[in-house]
This record gives structure tokens, C-alpha cells and sequence, in this order.
């Protein structure tokens, strides 16, 4: 999944971007509301971290206007102010969870996921195509009763093309979500995931299949008996 942290403390932006990579997310980072708000309107994101002392203004006006122009993200507001009033101006703002600082990484990371995991959340539980199974939690692979271990991309890569079973996910979805704004992406990268995911799948036996719908994306699908 891809997340958007809009928060200027270094500290706090380099402790939850290696926190979170290691939880199988994609972060971008940015410092103020400006660019939030253009990194929002750039790319689809799965859900937000959001401060609200920005250095350009309050992050509620952000969160307005994000939720005035349409866009349904999920929204976990972190910040130092802890009065309830505050809470319940970030919730009524339109934020969907809000988070005080300081704070265990451990926690921000089960909420995040938690909001993920609600109807018409990016995050399921457990996903099944065939007899491929992907935990989306504990990120394990299995088919029928093998497990199969997959790196960080590959699994990412799976999980979004189970979400989409039978119809094409677009090869510049896949580099967005698998992919940082700051990453210098090859242009074999995505092709070369899917070939090692591909394979794997093949050799353990899977009754789906992965095909190339070129100059588009990727396509999984059933075997065909």
C-alpha cells in the first residue's frame, strides 16, 4: 500500500518511513500543506498521516479541502495537540482516525491498518484467486497447502493484481504503488517482478496465471481448464 506522510518534524518522518517500509508500505513524505495537497492530487494514494501544525498552516484546512474536492482517503491525523476538543474538530473535519503525540510506532501502524481494513478499504484480510491465498496482514503467500515466500515487491505486486482478478491492472498503477515519488525507477523494474512472481507461482503449482497485455498491464486470471 501506498501512504502520504505530510509532517515537517525530521525525526518523526524518518522514524515512521522505516517503520513503515518495514511493514510492507510505500511512503512519500512531504513537509507542508502545499505539497500535500499537490502530492494528493498527483497520485493515488491508499491513505494519509496527516500533522496539523504545518509550517504553511493548519493541517485542518488541508483536510477540508481534500474532503471539498471529493477525495475519500483515509486520513489518521497525528499531532501534539491532545485536547478533546481538538480531537473532535480533526474527526468532524473529516479525519478518520487521530492519533496523539508521542506515540508507539507499533499503534499507528495497527490503526492505519485497521482503517484499511474497513468496507471499501484498500487493505482486506485474506485474498483468493484459485488456490493462491495472500494474508494481507501476515503477507503470507500459499498455494493450495504450500507456502511460498515472495520479497516485499512481489507480494505487493500479487496483492494488487488479486484485488483486480480478471481485469487489467495498468503496468503505471503497479510503479506507483510499488514505488516512491523520490525512487529512480527503471523501466524493467515492474516487468522483472512480475516475471520472478510469475515463475514462483508456476512452480508451486498455482491455478491462475499472470499475462502481459501489452503497452497496458498485467492480467490475473483463472487457469483455464
Amino acid at each position: 500500500m501506498r501512504l502520504l506522510l505530510i509532517e515537517d518534524e525530521a525525526r518523526i518522518v524518518q522514524l515512521l518511513t522505516a517503520a513503515l517500509a518495514h511493514a510492507n508500505f510505500v511512503v512519500d513524505a512531504v513537509s507542508t500543506g502545499v505539497d500535500g495537497r499537490a502530492a494528493l492530487a498527483a497520485a493515488p494514494y491508499d491513505a494519509a498521516i496527516l500533522d496539523l501544525g504545518l509550517p504553511d498552516g493548519d493541517g485542518l484546512a488541508l483536510l477540508l479541502a481534500t474532503r471539498a474536492s471529493g477525495n475519500q482517503i483515509p486520513v489518521l491525523i497525528l499531532t501534539a495537540r491532545d485536547a478533546v476538543e481538538d480531537r473532535v474538530r480533526g474527526l468532524d473535519s473529516g479525519a478518520d482516525d487521530y492519533l496523539v503525540k508521542p506515540f508507539a510506532t507499533t499503534e499507528l501502524i495497527a490503526r492505519l491498518k485497521a482503517l484499511l481494513r474497513r468496507p471499501g478499504g484498500a487493505l482486506g484480510t485474506i485474498l483468493q484467486a484459485g488456490n493462491v491465498a495472500l494474508d494481507t496482514i501476515g503477507r503470507d503467500v500459499t498455494v493450495g497447502l504450500v507456502r511460498i515466500v515472495l520479497p516485499r515487491r512481489e507480494s505487493a505486486t500479487l496483492e494488487l493484481m488479486m484485488r483486480r482478478v480478471g481485469r487489467v491492472v495498468p503496468k503505471t498503477i503497479l510503479e506507483e504503488k510499488l514505488y516512491g515519488i523520490d525512487y529512480e525507477l527503471e523501466s524493467n523494474a515492474v516487468p522483472v517482478h512480475v516475471h520472478h512472481l510469475r515463475r514462483k507461482l508456476q512452480r508451486a503449482g498455482a491455478t491462475v496465471e499472470i499475462h502481459t497485455v501489452r503497452g497496458v498491464g498485467y492480467l490475473l486470471e483463472e487457469t483455464r481448464s
